[in-house]
């Protein structure tokens, strides 16, 4: 694997370069998605950057190193969206069952419909020699929902013991059969409906 370079800089080379860098990202993510990780060259990236192929280098030493950081940004562009949705429906003194169906129809609506998520599932679904991301798998969007879940069964509203299986209940109930309801019909007919019985299931299962 290249060695990024790295040298002291002045602010404005600083910023000079962070705009270089994200011009990368951008377009490698573009290429990515639409020609594939076996096919985008580096050459390409760099033309549709408007650098050179040295700054590329310079910047993320290679090609697999720049595959994981587009994947990093996209994916954490997806959990900022999560986090939020968590933070402004998921609050203290909600009713639950209004609280659970709200975050649900956010997350169905507004993440998976996204372009960053969009581009999320392109991305991680191509296969080899696309080369695989350990370091996405410590932060799922489940994983920043087992504190707010821990919280309600501290407080009473749910009876669990293992705040990690409560979540992959709950999202396999709603979140995730509302993507499978998605893949068919992108206008999301089924989506109220499915996202209000998969809450009603929980609860029942968890109160």
């Amino acid at each position: 694997m290249a060695m990024v370079r790295t040298s002291p800089q002045t602010p404005g080379r600083r910023q000079r370069s962070e705009r270089k860098r994200a011009d990368i990202l951008t377009a490698a993510t573009a290429l990515f998605v639409s020609e594939g990780y076996e096919l985008t060259s580096v050459d390409a990236i760099a033309a549709r950057a408007k650098v050179s192929k040295r700054t590329v280098y310079d910047h993320f030493g290679d090609k697999q190193t720049l595959f994981q950081g587009v994947l990093a940004r996209v994916h954490e562009a997806v959990l900022a969206t999560v986090r939020t949705a968590i933070d402004e429906e998921l609050t203290a003194g909600r009713d639950l069952r209004e609280a659970l169906t709200a975050f649900a129809m956010r997350v169905a609506t507004d993440t998976f419909p996204s372009s960053d998520y969009v581009t999320f599932r392109r991305l991680t679904s191509q296969t080899w020699p696309a080369p695989p991301v350990p370091a996405l798998a410590r932060e799922q969007p489940e994983g920043i929902l087992e504190e707010r879940f821990a919280k309600f069964a501290a407080d009473g509203e749910i009876r669990t013991g293992d705040p990690h299986w409560a979540v992959r209940h709950f999202t396999a109930l709603t979140v995730l059969l509302a993507l499978d309801a998605l893949r068919s019909d992108p206008a999301g007919a089924e989506i109220p409906a499915i996202v209000a019985s998969g809450v009603d299931a929980f609860l029942r299962a968890y109160r």
